[in-house]
């Protein structure tokens, strides 16, 4: 039996920075939903991006979480 992967469609980290500036329309999160991050982009979504403490830390996170979903490793 051999290893079993699964495939993901790669993720880029430009177009998670693009999204995260749909903050400034409103929209928090989409950058998180962008990167295979569902429990805390839909969190980020009905709280304001955690009235916006934690869209801003996600500037400096953003390129770990497209790493992270980019090797497969599953993080909510």
């Amino acid at each position: 039996m051999g290893q079993m992967t699964i495939h993901r469609d790669r993720r880029d980290v430009g177009w998670a920075y693009l999204l995260w500036f749909s903050w400034f329309f409103g929209i928090c999160g989409v950058h998180r939903l962008y990167a295979g991050r569902w429990v805390s982009g839909l969190l980020w979504l009905l709280t304001g991006g955690l009235c916006g403490v934690g869209q801003i830390i996600d500037l400096f996170f953003i390129p770990r979480m497209v790493e992270d979903h980019n090797a497969g490793r599953d993080v909510w």
